[in-house]
């Protein structure tokens, strides 16, 4: 593909070096990381952490910030290149124009296996040993690789992506353009458990699983329905790989999750959240808007809107790092204390 074509598709009319100069037209075979990069492909520079790179990387063409500085280093370096006050996202469109997922033929598999009462939308695929039971609902242009089962009354909406090996169980509801990624588990059995002075006795799980529009959930996660009412992802919230939300959760917008996270039932997290890798979350806990938890917190009581947090327990990040540092003077401290200790002895 011509760099005149990638600047043509992305839609952008300035801050480009064809504006300059029409030699900056080149072949561009693909996307690639920037210090890998080799003739040929297309990279991007964010921020002036990597600044560094424009200087040495061997990419044919870059995807700049908004600096004139790195536009004339890469025009001086025979890189073509565009300018946009947000590279990494230009970047991602642009690595959607050379690569699209697999997705296989708009068919049913003769190995698959599908309830009479099942309602099939148009142009859906279907892949082998999959299962779909009674009163299942799935959407146009739904994609189900190979592998999957979906319990009855479940409903799939239009254009998702349900990924090899991954379960819905009953009364789920998955909205349109989501994602199920292998292994996922939606709408299991919540970990609901009554004690008694002979045992536990189970309590059931009647309730059901809510992804709305755009959700994506990674390999291997798992998100439980409550004994009664719903546990509901919110619109464009995306899960890693291997996190666990728990039964009655509510989850807001545009959230977002790393791997190994841990809700434990009944939290409610507010839009545009961020939890990093391991963050934990006890019962009924409270999670403000835009809020962030760096990895490894431990949450056990509510976190107001835009508070960042860090530690176990969590505590506000800036006065974590304050005691870090106290932490890490402790044993000059000590030995400090102790020759105090000393001259009072005496």
């Amino acid at each position: 593909m011509q760099f005149s074509e990638i600047v043509e598709k992305l839609n952008l009319a300035n801050s480009h070096s064809l504006k300059a100069s029409s030699a900056a037209d080149r072949e561009i075979t693909g996307p690639a990381p920037v210090d890998e990069a080799e003739s040929g492909t297309i990279s991007y520079i964010e921020g002036a952490k990597f600044a560094a790179h424009t200087a040495t990387t061997n990419a044919s063409a870059l995807i700049l910030p908004l600096d004139e500085s790195l536009q004339a280093q890469c025009s001086d370096r025979n890189i073509a290149w565009i300018s946009a006050a947000d590279p990494r996202l230009l970047f991602a469109q642009t690595i959607a124009l050379f690569y699209q997922p697999f997705r296989p033929a708009s068919e049913i598999h003769p190995s698959a296996t599908v309830h009479p009462s099942a309602e099939i939308g148009e142009n859906v695929s279907i892949g082998p040993h999959t299962v779909i039971q009674a009163k299942v609902k799935i959407g146009n242009n739904v994609c189900i690789h190979p592998n999957v089962v979906i319990y009855p009354d479940a409903v799939i909406g239009e254009n998702t992506v349900l990924h090899a090996n991954c379960v819905i169980h009953e009364r789920t509801r998955i909205g349109a353009n989501c994602v199920i990624h292998s292994g996922a588990a939606i709408g299991s059995e919540g970990f609901g458990f009554v004690p008694t002075a002979t045992g536990w006795v189970k309590m059931e799980q009647s309730g059901c699983t809510v992804l709305e529009e755009g959700v994506e959930v990674g390999c291997n996660s798992t998100i439980d329905r409550p004994a009664v009412g719903e546990t509901r992802i919110g619109q464009n919230t995306k899960i890693d790989n291997l996190v666990h939300v728990g039964h009655g959760c509510q989850i807001g917008k545009n959230c977002a999750f790393a791997a190994h996270v841990g809700l434990a039932g009944g939290v409610q997290i507010g839009n545009n959240v961020i939890l990093a890798g391991q963050v934990g979350i006890a019962n009924q806990a409270k999670i403000g808007d835009g809020a962030i938890a760096t990895a490894k917190a431990g949450i056990h009581s509510d976190v107001p809107a835009g508070a960042i947090v860090t530690g176990v327990p969590a505590i506000p990040h800036k006065l974590f790092l304050k005691a870090a540092a106290v932490y890490n003077r402790l044993p000059e401290m000590y030995q400090s204390l102790r020759q105090i200790q000393r001259r009072i002895d005496r």
